[in-house]
This record gives structure tokens, sequence and C-alpha cells, in this order.
């Protein structure tokens, strides 16, 4: 009875809310509405798609929004409106599958991208929620069940039997039900794979329980599936960093503690921030677990110094003198969280993050200014004055954030390169990680918006094109941006493209001698471009603007 209270002040609050502009419902009536809304579509799925009265009464008490929008489409009247629900589903039939979506726990915004195309009836495709009831049957809330269709899709298209074979399997192994639940709500993929168990699924089931033998001796854990959810989550946190990783499993048997102390989402921030060094998932899992005490460490607020930290991390003076003299834009001050990539800045994360693994995490934790000036870049703080003052302050201090969490430092030529980026910080992120997906790597990155900062001006598909075309159809490779950075900056349809074409027709019909390098058939003025044509010959200008030319060229800072 509880329960059901709760499901109509939520139901009520939902009403209230979206439906003011009707009033059709008089507030004292909310609730009446309500239930009779409920125990219509109850029946109306009982009688009418032969479902079991549970789960069609778990369909209609679970999809509330749908249960509103079905009380506003009639006028209320407290002798009529039972008769008067029944009578409108006689003649005007519900999406089935909107209710099912929605009362399985996915949002109502979200229902329709899951809708099945040009079905409205359970009859004509009764896979998914066959599927639904035979996992209701084991145990599984049904409220609960959106989180599985929504991240692995495929255990609903499993017949009834194939998935209750797969789960008493899993109680075959040692497990109680509501731990099986817990499990494969946290873990979805366990799901997948039919009625047989292959070999992955039956080594992670040994691993979870010896593990789940050891919480236990804690007494973490009550018979219920939240319970079970709230410890699988936080085991599939490590799980996804390398579940075959033998030495993981092993200190997360002796590190029990870690999975009581800590938030699964504590966990992640922790597992996210390393995982930015770059380096291997499974690294990240065993430096974490090998050293928990890592896990109370303030990795977000601390000011740094770059060169000390560097200092504080070991490096000699003549290494971090080289450093500063390759990487300029990297020195300065940084905040702590934007550590991992001002290592991959300067090249320096494998190096640093072996050391933080190998028993040196304690230098995140122990490293503090040297003195409230040290390594305060002046330029910078007169940059940052001005920016303060300014009337678009939020939008430029957010760019800068940017530029410091990819590595660059609190200096002048920071300060230089946000002159000269246009965009909000979101958009030079999209375009950031666009040159991030092709595999340059991030030092090479910052070099290359250090040299030309308007390539963070170019629109993603345009910087993907331009590299597909350099590595394409000019046949080099992305080494070259190195000695021409710019060459992301000139349009392609209008300049790369059209002047690399005739360059090669020019070679390929013996016109031109000289092969020139991208650089010089691109970042070339028009002028001095139609100059060396004519040079070649005074007929071939003509036969430039005739047959390759857009007469649109220019250097472009979309």
């Amino acid at each position: 009875m509880f329960m059901v209270r709760l499901k109509f002040a939520s139901i009520s609050h939902n009403f209230s809310t979206a439906a003011a502009k009707h009033r059709r419902v008089p507030s004292k009536y909310k609730s009446l509405a309500i239930g009779q809304a409920q125990q219509a579509i109850t029946d109306y799925l009982h009688t009418t798609r032969s479902l079991s009265y549970t789960h069609a009464e778990h369909i209609a008490t679970n999809a509330s929004v749908s249960i509103r929008n079905l009380i506003l489409k009639l006028d209320f009247s407290v002798p009529t409106f039972s008769k008067s629900l029944r009578k409108h589903l006689s003649y005007h039939p519900i999406n089935e599958f909107e209710f099912f979506f929605e009362s399985i726990g996915i949002d109502y915004s979200e229902v329709s991208e899951f809708l099945p195309e040009k079905k409205f009836f359970f009859y004509e495709d009764r896979s998914v929620l066959d599927a639904a009831c035979a996992l209701s049957k084991f145990g599984f809330p049904w409220n609960k069940l959106g989180k599985l269709y929504k991240e692995e899709r495929f255990v609903f298209v499993q017949s009834p039997g194939e998935i209750e074979s797969r789960l008493f399997k899993f109680k075959d192994m040692g497990f109680t039900s509501v731990a099986v639940i817990g499990v494969c709500l946290a873990m979805p993929r366990t799901l997948c794979g039919g009625g047989e168990l292959g070999s992955e699924m039956r080594c992670l089931f040994v691993k979870l329980k010896r593990l789940f033998d050891e919480f236990d001796s804690l007494h973490l854990f009550e018979e219920n599936v939240e319970s079970w959810h709230d410890i699988s989550r936080k085991v599939r946190v490590f799980y996804d960093l390398g579940y075959e990783d033998e030495e993981m499993w092993e200190l997360m048997y002796r590190n029990k503690s870690a999975f009581v102390e800590y938030s699964e989402e504590a966990l992640i921030r922790k597992v996210e921030y390393f995982c930015r060094f770059g380096v291997r998932k499974e690294d990240v899992a065993l430096l974490i677990l090998r050293n928990p005490a890592i896990m109370d460490f303030d990795l977000e607020k601390p000011v740094i110094s770059v060169t000390g930290m560097l200092k504080h991390f070991g490096l000699s003076q003549d290494e971090v003198d080289g450093v500063a003299q390759r990487y300029p834009y990297v020195l300065g001050r940084n905040k702590l969280k934007n550590l991992p990539y001002v290592l991959r800045a300067l090249d320096l994360h494998e190096r640093i993050f072996d050391r933080l693994k190998n028993g040196n995490h304690h230098l995140l934790a122990s490293y503090s200014l040297m003195d409230p000036e040290e390594d305060l870049d002046r330029e910078y703080q007169e940059g940052l004055e001005e920016l303060q003052n300014s009337r678009t302050k939020t939008h430029h201090v957010q760019k800068l954030d940017f530029l410091h969490e990819i590595g660059f430092g609190e200096n002048g030529i920071t300060m230089k390169v946000l002159q000269h980026v246009h965009g909000t910080a979101i958009e030079l992120q999209d375009r950031f990680q666009v040159l991030v997906n092709n595999g340059i790597v991030l030092s090479k990155i910052c070099m290359l918006i250090r040299s030309a900062p308007k390539i963070l001006n170019q629109k993603p598909h345009s910087i993907q094109d331009k590299l597909r075309f350099l590595c394409g159809e000019m046949g080099d490779s992305l080494e070259y941006l190195d000695v021409f950075p710019a060459y992301l900056c000139f349009d392609l349809e209008n300049r790369i493209n059209p002047r690399f074409r005739f360059h090669k027709w020019l070679v390929e019909n013996g016109l031109s001698e000289k092969s020139y390098s991208i650089a010089s058939i691109v970042a070339t003025s028009e002028k001095a471009f139609i100059a060396r044509l004519y040079g070649i010959h005074p007929a071939i200008p003509k036969h430039w603007f005739e047959r390759f030319s857009n007469r649109k060229t220019r250097y472009t800072v979309s």
C-alpha cells in the first residue's frame, strides 16, 4: 500500500505540472483519476493482450507520464470517468510500446528513441515483452529493466528459455537470486550469449564468487537487489579497465575496504583522472588498487608550478631546462587536475606515471608551491586582468580554461594563442578531439596549436576532410603537419584541392620539372602563384582559371 501511495504521489506531481493549463481534474480527485486510469490500462492489457495481470499492472503503475497524457485526453466527471476511460480505449487503442518502455524505467523524454517503427501493439512483436516477463519472473524489478535495455538490447531479443537458462546457471555457481540480479543489472553484458555460458563469463563469475565471499566477511550485503547492485557497480569500474588481469583481481580481494569507504562516483573520478595520462587501462586499475590511499588525495583544487612539479617528480635541472626550451607554452602555473594533459603535452606522461605506479604515488599529495609568487607570469596576469574586466569575461575564461586543460600553462604564449582562437570552449574541444581521434599525440597537437592557433577555428568536419586529403590524395602522412601546421587553416575546396590537382597535372604532362612541396603549393599567395604559372608558360594561367580554379582561393578562419 505504501508503494502504491508513492506511485500516486509521483504521478500527481507530474499531473499538476503538465496539466496546469487544462485543470480538468480537480485536485481532490487527482488520485482517483490516476487510480482509475491505471486500473483501466491494467484491464486493457490483461483482457485484450492476454498479459498476466501482474505484468499488466507493472506497466500501468510505472508509466506515469503516459497515464497522465491519457487522462488529459478526457473530460473528468467523478460518476462517469472510469466508464469514459474504457470507452476511449475501445475506440482509441494506446501505443502499447510507449507505455511499456516508460514502465521499465526509460525516461519518457527518451521513449521515442526506442519505439519500434510502425508497430504499436505487442502482438506485432512480443520479443521485448516476453524477455521482460522472463526477467521479472526471476525477480528483476520491472522498473529497472530499462537499464538493461539501454545498455544491451541484445538481452531482449533472446527467448525466455535462453534467459532463464542463463540465470539459473549463474545461480548454480553459488549465487543467490538477488545476487545474480544485482550483478546483471550492474553488468548487462553478462546476460548476453544465450543459454550457455562461455569461458569468459564462467571465469568472471568464479572471480566474483570469491570476491563476494571476501566481502561477506565484512557483512556488506543485505539481501536486497540494491545492495548487490551497488557493490557490483563498483566492481565494474575496475572490471571495465581490464578483466583479464589476475593481479587486479588479487588486489580487489585484498582491498575490500575500498568498495565500502568510497562511492562508485568517487572511484570513477579517480579512474578517469589517471586514464587521462594516456596509459593502459589495466595500469590505471593497478595504480589505484595497489595504492588505495590515492582515493583520499585532492587532485582537483591544488595549483602547481609546472617546473616545480617536474623537479618534485625527480627531473634534474638540465632536464627541466630542456623542457622549458622545447615546450615554453606549457610552463607557468596550472591546476593539479590538468596534470595528466600537462605531462602528455611534455611527452613525460609515461615516465611520470611509472614513477607513481611503482611506489611514488605519494608525490601527488606531498607537492606544494614554494611561495605565493612562484612561477607567476606577469604577461599572463596582465592578460587575465583584461579578461576579467571585459564584457565577454565568461566566454573568454572558459576558452582559457580549455587551453589549460589540454596542457597550456599560465604564460604569455597561451594568452597570444587565446587571441586567435574563436568559438565556444565546447566547440574548441570538439575540434581538438578530431585531432586526437586521428592519432596525433597530444604534445604534437599543442605544438601545432602554438604554431597555428587558427587550426582550432576550423569546423570538425573540415579538419577531418583536410587530414583525409593529406593522407589520401596527397599521399603524405600526418607527420607533415610538423613542417606545415598551417595546412589545416586553408580552404580545402577552393585552395588546397584545386592547386594540388593542377600541380599534379603540370607534372604529369611534363610542363613542370620542379616538384613543389605542399606548403609551397598551398601557402603561396594568389599573385605569386599566378606569376609562377606564367613563368612556366604564358598560356598556363588561362588554363588554370578555366579548368581548375574555383576563383575563391582564400585563407580561412572559419
